[in-house]
This record gives C-alpha cells, sequence and structure tokens, in this order.
C-alpha cells in the first residue's frame, strides 16, 4: 500500500499522484535487464556496485528498488529466484516503500532544514551519512544496500565520497547508482562498477505503466494516454508530463506551427514567444525544443533519400537552436529572439532541403 505523503515530503522527480519507484510493486519491460541480476544472485556472485543507466523515467529506479526488495525480503538470497517479485504486503515491501529498513539508504538531493526547496546537489556530508550504513553489520546477515537516484546530483566531494567506498567495499555490501547519462560519471566510479544499460520502454509499456496507477491518479481518456505515450520517446515521466493539459496544448501548438513552415503565422509563433519567455515556462520551453527536434528528426527521416548536403542545413539548425537553448539557460537570457529564429531558420533549411 502507497504511504501517506505529507505536503513537505518533496523527493526528485516527484509526478502528482504518481507513486514513487520504491512504491511500484511491479516492473513494465526490462526482462533482460532484472533477469542479469537474477543470473547473479543464484551464481552467488552479485557483483558490488551496478551502474543502472538510460534516459530519464524508463525505471531505472524502479529497478533498483526492485533488487532491493527482494533482497531484503530474501537475506539469505539462496538458489535462483524465477523473478525479483516481491508481495506487496511483505513486512520488506513496506519497509522498502517508507525507506525504513535499516539495511537499506538511498542517496539522493533532499530538502535542508527550513528551505523551501530541495537542494540542488547531493552533499558530501550527505554522502557520508548514507554512507555510514557500511560500517555497521548488516542485520539478519543479509546485504547493507544503498541507492543513489541519481549519479548525476552529486557533486565533487560526494562523487568522490561514494568513490573511496566503491574502490574498497565492505563484505555483502550492494551500490546501485542509477544514471541518467553514465558516460559524465567519473571514470574511476564507472570502472568499478558492472554497467548495466536500459532502453526506453516500447509505447504499448508506457501505456501499460500509467494504465496500472492506482487512485488518486486520474486515468486519462484513452486517446490523450496513446498519444503521451507515442510521443514520450520511451519514458514513462515524459508521458505523465504529456498528460497535462497545459503541455499538451502547448506541443500540439508547436506541431501546428511547424506544420506551416512553407506559410510561417507569425502573429501564432510571436504569441507563443511571448509565453515561452514567462520565467515560469522552463518546462514548457522545454517541450517546445522536444518538439522541434522531433519534427525535425522525422524530417530527416522523411528526406533520407536526398542527397546529404541538401540536409546539412536542418541539422545545423538543429545544433544552432541547441547551443542557443544552452546559453539562453546559462546567461538568464530572453527566449523570444530565440523562439523567433528558430521557425525562421526552420523555414530556411526546409526550403534549401526541398
Amino acid at each position: 500500500m502507497r504511504p501517506e505523503r505529507a505536503p513537505e515530503d518533496v523527493e526528485p522527480g516527484d509526478l502528482t499522484e504518481v507513486p514513487r519507484p520504491r512504491e511500484q510493486a511491479d516492473l513494465v519491460g526490462h526482462a533482460e535487464a532484472e533477469a542479469a541480476f537474477v543470473e547473479a544472485i543464484a551464481a552467488g556472485r552479485l557483483h558490488h556496485a551496478w551502474l543502472i543507466g538510460g534516459p530519464r523515467g524508463i525505471g531505472k529506479a524502479t529497478l533498483a528498488y526492485r533488487v532491493a526488495r527482494w533482497l531484503i525480503a530474501n537475506p539469505a538470497a539462496q538458489g535462483a529466484p524465477a523473478s525479483l517479485a516481491v508481495d506487496p504486503g511483505h513486512p520488506a515491501a513496506r519497509q522498502v516503500a517508507a525507506l525504513s529498513h535499516p539495511n537499506l539508504v538511498a542517496l539522493r538531493r533532499t530538502r535542508p532544514p527550513n528551505a523551501k526547496t530541495l537542494a540542488t546537489r547531493i552533499s558530501v556530508d550527505a554522502a557520508r551519512g548514507a554512507l555510514a550504513l557500511f560500517g555497521s553489520t548488516a542485520g539478519n546477515a543479509g546485504y547493507r544496500i544503498c541507492i543513489v537516484d541519481s549519479a548525476e546530483d552529486l557533486n565533487a566531494n560526494s562523487a568522490n565520497a561514494l568513490l573511496k567506498m566503491v574502490e574498497e567495499p565492505p563484505p555483502r555490501c550492494l551500490f546501485l547508482i542509477v544514471s541518467h547519462a553514465p558516460g559524465r560519471l567519473l571514470p574511476t566510479i564507472r570502472s568499478r562498477c558492472r554497467a548495466l544499460t536500459l532502453r526506453p520502454l516500447a509505447q504499448a509499456e508506457v501505456a501499460r505503466v500509467i494504465g496500472g496507477f492506482a487512485p488518486p491518479f486520474v486515468q486519462p481518456a484513452p486517446e490523450a494516454l496513446a498519444r503521451a505515450a507515442q510521443l514520450a520517446e520511451g519514458s514513462v515521466a515524459e508521458a505523465v508530463a504529456l498528460l497535462d493539459p497545459a503541455r499538451a496544448g502547448l506541443v500540439a501548438e508547436v506541431e501546428t506551427l511547424l506544420a506551416r513552415l512553407d506559410h510561417p503565422d507569425w502573429r501564432r509563433i510571436l504569441a507563443l514567444a511571448e509565453k515561452l519567455s514567462a520565467r515560469e515556462s522552463d518546462e514548457l520551453f522545454s517541450a517546445s525544443l522536444d518538439t522541434v527536434f522531433r519534427f525535425v528528426s522525422a524530417e530527416l527521416d522523411r528526406r533520407r533519400h536526398a542527397p546529404p548536403a541538401r540536409l546539412a542545413a536542418l541539422v545545423e539548425v538543429c545544433d544552432k537552436i541547441a547551443r542557443a537553448a544552452r546559453e539562453a539557460a546559462t546567461y538568464n537570457l530572453d527566449r523570444r529572439p530565440l523562439v523567433l529564429s528558430l521557425f525562421g531558420d526552420l523555414a530556411g533549411a526546409l526550403r534549401d532541403a526541398a
């Protein structure tokens, strides 16, 4: 059963009325990844550190907590389990969902006392506090487990603290390190982990995950769910975001404007630029860029038999848009010129590719 959340109970990646990864009993997709853990457990050779990589929102943390739940429920960890499923009513399932088991710790961003927002990074003090688990003896002779969610949130000092522990692991310890971009992690950490890369989910799997969310999550209309799953590129988190009416409407508007680039509607483009220039429009701006990049990718695929030189302008526009977006975020620049030039540059690139 899903624990009740207090209003101040906020964690990175939270989605409205959606269960957190540690509260999820089922794992959709990723059968090969689960099989890798099952095989290692059965052979008695469970590597002490696993780097679980892949795009955001595809189930990496859900897999990590699933592994932890099974090991906590089965401290002897002998034999070959058919799967890593644990009955939701099992005490281990409740303890993992509440992060109350003494053998489990989650290293993640938290909200400091008296702060209004989450910390932007995992501090070295937080890392040392979590890693103190490995200075004690595990209860029931089971594994002591640390789930890092995610590695991108570590700062230099906390990453080094984790590295020291991964380099000299105590007996019966397990590090499950979730990473959205494993290539950016310290090479010294990567080299000591068994890498496990998860692929984006299929559209049907995304829809299945969302369809399994219990109340108070409000199930969307079938057509809305199908469209969100189609656009989400294998990410449940992105699909849930696309179910928001404001975001769905914004994506539809951008798609309409892109479809009319042969005769740009500058009045509507200007209105879009005004909307995206607001301070609170970061997520909508990000959704707009995703929509643009999907459009360009589809155009490149549609024109794949054309001479490369005729498609170069489209690729260059994508690079220019991505670079301008990074600069706007870094220097807090006005987004309106970026949006206007985006549509103008795309219109010109499509003319050159025709």
